[in-house]
C-alpha cells in the first residue's frame, strides 16, 4: 500500500488514512494478524497495527515521529458516542513517556514540539466495552497542530512539569498541576516506578498526555461539530507572554475583590435570581466577560472544576464540596490507579470565595488549586476502605432513629438509613454520604448487602470536608 501514498508528504498520509474510516482492522486484515505479535493489554496496539498493515510501514521506537520525513506522529484513541450522536473522548491521549533524567535538559520547541508531539495524525475508533480495538470501527481521522493560543498554555504546562522534576519532586507530579498537557501515570499498576534525578524517592512512571477535555475539543474540530457554546478567555498567545494562565485568570477577579454579588450581577443586562443554584457560578462568568449561556472554552479543555464557596462572617465554611455520585460496581471493579476518584482529585480546581458581611456576600478571592500528594494518599485510604465495604457486602449499619427509637423519615417519607461508609470524623479531608436525602435514588450493588439482603443501595458521593476547604485552601496563599 505504500505506493498509494507519499511517505514524505503529510497531506498524502492523512488523506490515505481517511480512507480507513468505516472499516476495522479485523475486517480488512483478519488473515494477516497472525504475522504480528500482539499483546492483549497494549492500549496502543491499534495504531501499531494500522501503521504496519495499512500503511505497510514498520513502526519505529525512537524519539522521532512515526512518519519522520513528514513530521507526523500516529496516535489512536477511543470514542464514546452520546445519545445526540456527538462524539466524546473515552480518555486522555497519551503522547510519550517522560524520561526524568533527560527531561531536565530538554527544550520545549526542540524536544517536545519538534519531536513526536508537534503534529499528530489521529485515528479515533468507536469504543464498545468488551470489544477488542482491532474489531472496532474507525469513525474519525484527521491531523492536529496546536493553535498558537493553545500552544502558549501547553508550553507553560510543559515547563511546570520540567520545573517539578528539576526540584526533585517527580514523585509529586499530578495532572492537576497543569491545564492542557498533563503528566499522567503510565504503567500496569502502582509498581511501575522510575528513578529520578535530584531525589532518592522513586517516582511513578508518567507520560505527557493531552487531557480528556482537550481531546474532546480536537474531536469536535475534526468532526466539524463545533457549535457556538464556548466563550474564550485567551484570543492571542501574546496575552500569556508576561504571565501564566493562572495569573491571567486570577487577575481578572482581583478588581472585583470586596464587591458584593449584587453589584457584580448588575454588570449584565440579564436579571439574575440570587436563589438559583448556579447564581455564584454566573457571577464568575460576568467577571471573566464570558456570555452567560456559554461554557468557558479554556476550562472545558483543561477539565477545570469551578467551585463557588460561601464563607460566613466568622470565617467558617458550612458546606462541604461533593464529587459526582459513584457507582458501586465501578469501585468494585477498579483499582486505585485507574479509578474515577483518582482522576477527580487530580484535576485542577478554581475556587471562588464569597464572604458574608451583613445580609450580602462579597467576592473575597479566586484561587486555582490542586490536591497535594499527601492529601491524595489520604483520599486513597478512604477510597480503599469504601471498596472493602462494598466487596464484603456490609454496607448497612442501622436506621436513623429519634430519642424514642422511632425510625426517622426523609422529606419524601422514606426511612433514613445509616451505613458503614467513612464518616466526617474518620478523615480530616474527605467522607462519604448521599448527595440528597432521597434514598429511592439507587445504584446496583456488585455484592448482595448482607443485612438488608438487597441488590441496590442509595447513591453515595465522596465529599471534601468543609474544614479542609477552609484550612487548606481558603486560608492559605
Amino acid at each position: 500500500m505504500a505506493s498509494l501514498y507519499n511517505i514524505e508528504d503529510k497531506d498524502s498520509i492523512v488523506e490515505f488514512a481517511k480512507q480507513f474510516v468505516g472499516k476495522s482492522i479485523q475486517s480488512e486484515f483478519a488473515n494477516r494478524l497472525g504475522e504480528l505479535r500482539l499483546k492483549d493489554k497494549d492500549k496502543g496496539q491499534l495504531g501499531k497495527v494500522i501503521e504496519e498493515l495499512y500503511f505497510n510501514y514498520k513502526p519505529n521506537s525512537n524519539a522521532k515521529a512515526d512518519f519522520e520525513k513528514a513530521g507526523l506522529e500516529l496516535k489512536s484513541s477511543g470514542l464514546k458516542q452520546l445519545r445526540n450522536n456527538e462524539y466524546r473522548a473515552k480518555e486522555r491521549l497519551v503522547l510519550s513517556i517522560i524520561n526524568y533524567y533527560k527531561a531536565v535538559d530538554e527544550n520545549f520547541e526542540l524536544d517536545f514540539l519538534n519531536g513526536k508531539n508537534g503534529h499528530l495524525l489521529l485515528i479515533f475508533y468507536l469504543y464498545s466495552k468488551g470489544l477488542n480495538q482491532l474489531s472496532s470501527i474507525i469513525k474519525l481521522v484527521g491531523d492536529w497542530k496546536y493553535p498558537p493560543s493553545d500552544l502558549a498554555i501547553i508550553k507553560q504546562d510543559w515547563l511546570k512539569i520540567q520545573q517539578k522534576i528539576k526540584a526533585g519532586k517527580a514523585h509529586e507530579l499530578s495532572e492537576g498541576d497543569t491545564f492542557y498537557l498533563g503528566a499522567c501515570t503510565k504503567g500496569a499498576d502502582a509498581s511501575s516506578v522510575r528513578k529520578q534525578p535530584f531525589s532518592n524517592i522513586n517516582a511513578k512512571q508518567r507520560a505527557y498526555s493531552l487531557k480528556q477535555g482537550y481531546v474532546n475539543h480536537i474531536i469536535a474540530s475534526i468532526a466539524s461539530d463545533r457549535n457556538e457554546i464556548y466563550g474564550k478567555l485567551i484570543t492571542s498567545q501574546e496575552e500569556l507572554r508576561e504571565k501564566t494562565f493562572e495569573d491571567y485568570v486570577v487577575d481578572k477577579f482581583k478588581p472585583y475583590y470586596g464587591s458584593s454579588v449584587e453589584d457584580i450581577s448588575i454588570l449584565t443586562p440579564k436579571k439574575l435570581n440570587i436563589q438559583t443554584k448556579n447564581f455564584y457560578s454566573t457571577i464568575a462568568k460576568i467577571i471573566l466577560n464570558v456570555q452567560l449561556d456559554k461554557e468557558i472554552e479554556e476550562f472545558e479543555k483543561a477539565n477545570v472544576v469551578v467551585k463557588a464557596i460561601r464563607v460566613e462572617e466568622n470565617g467558617n465554611i458550612i458546606q462541604s464540596v461533593s464529587f459526582p455520585a459513584f457507582e458501586f460496581k465501578k469501585i468494585y471493579d477498579e483499582d486505585w490507579i485507574s479509578s474515577e476518584m483518582k482522576d477527580q482529585i487530580e484535576k485542577k480546581f478554581l475556587f471562588i470565595f464569597f464572604k458574608k458581611k451583613g445580609s450580602s456576600y462579597y467576592l473575597k478571592k479566586a484561587k486555582f488549586w490542586n490536591m497535594p500528594l499527601s492529601d491524595r494518599n489520604e483520599v486513597r485510604r478512604i477510597w480503599l476502605k469504601t471498596k472493602e465495604i462494598i466487596q464484603t457486602g456490609k454496607i448497612f449499619k442501622d436506621y436513623d432513629r429519634d430519642k424514642d427509637g422511632n425510625i426517622r423519615l426523609s422529606a419524601k417519607g422514606n426511612p433514613i438509613k445509616l451505613n458503614n461508609f467513612p464518616k466526617m470524623a474518620e478523615s480530616p479531608i474527605c467522607h462519604i454520604r448521599p448527595h440528597g436525602s432521597d434514598s429511592t435514588e439507587t445504584y446496583e450493588l456488585p455484592v448482595i448487602e448482607k443485612t438488608l439482603n438487597v441488590t441496590e443501595y442509595s447513591k453515595q458521593c465522596f465529599w471534601l470536608k468543609n474544614t479542609y476547604i477552609r484550612n487548606e485552601i481558603y486560608l492559605t496563599d
